[in-house]
């Protein structure tokens, strides 16, 4: 229903350009930008603010009404979804709020995760990501707490930018998109399912459930920032499984996610 009404308002402004309808349909979809916002949340919450990242929705939301085409066969609601985070991602990773040693630690361990799981066929346990970065554990697993953020960001983007178009699409086109995504969202759950029953609580939390950190905490038993590693490793895991498949490699197996020889 909620649909209808905003395709009729939409339309109505197509041809009115009525300031008054176009805040209409901002307000009927304000419900978009705060889901955005939320399932976001991990990339931004220890540095930003939602109300920030929340008005940055906003603005992109207004920004698909006003380049909205409905004969190209993308739904308005999937169209604006995928302009609100796109334009979320790219207000994140621009505000630069990560302090540069922390990101230089989350570039470090992305590339010595991807080096060790295709070195491997699995993903590497913290001993060998230790080693590898010759620290010891217990500091890796505190650039781990510290990198949550960067390293979470990092894997949106990677969902983002190498799967999801803008939705300038045409008709036929749309379809092929829908049915990517959907491929996409099983190959994901796939990968998740690989990942040890910790990694697998974390993300299943974060990722379908848009929990914060601290009420993630809560709800496995473990302390905040040992909630921020558990999803750092799962992160890299998942990113280093899927990669191949998004750059157009065969799907991932179950194993490729988060199968360890030990922790």
């Amino acid at each position: 229903m909620e649909g209808s009404v905003t395709a009729a308002l939409l339309e109505e402004y197509s041809m009115s350009r009525s300031e008054a309808v176009r805040n209409e349909i901002v307000l009927k979809n304000l419900g978009l930008v705060r889901s955005c916002a939320l399932s976001l949340r991990n990339t931004y919450i220890k540095y930003g603010e939602v109300g920030d990242v929340v008005n940055e929705g906003v603005i992109a939301l207004m920004d698909a009404i006003e380049t909205y085409d409905p004969s190209r066969g993308a739904k308005f609601e999937t169209y604006a979804s995928l302009k609100i985070r796109g334009a979320i991602i790219d207000y994140v990773r621009k505000q630069d709020w990560v302090p540069r040693p922390v990101r230089k630690f989350a570039r470090d361990l992305d590339n010595a995760n991807t080096i060790l799981y295709n070195q491997y066929d699995r993903a590497p346990t913290t001993a060998e990501l230790a080693e590898y970065l010759q620290i010891s554990e217990e500091k890796l697993l505190r650039g781990m707490a510290d990198a949550s953020n960067t390293v979470t960001l990092s894997f949106e983007e990677l969902l983002y930018e190498d799967n999801f178009d803008d939705g300038s699409v045409t008709a036929s086109e749309s379809t092929d998109s829908r049915l990517m995504r959907e491929e996409l969202r099983t190959v994901i759950a796939g990968a998740i399912e690989g990942l040890k029953e910790k990694e697998r609580q974390v993300i299943t939390l974060y990722y379908y459930k848009s929990m914060k950190y601290s009420d993630i905490a809560k709800v496995i038993g473990v302390s905040e920032s040992r909630v921020c590693q558990i999803n750092t490793k799962a992160m890299l895991s998942l990113k280093a499984a899927l990669e191949p498949y998004i750059n157009g490699g065969a799907v991932p197996g179950k194993q490729g996610a988060g199968q360890e020889v030990r922790s």
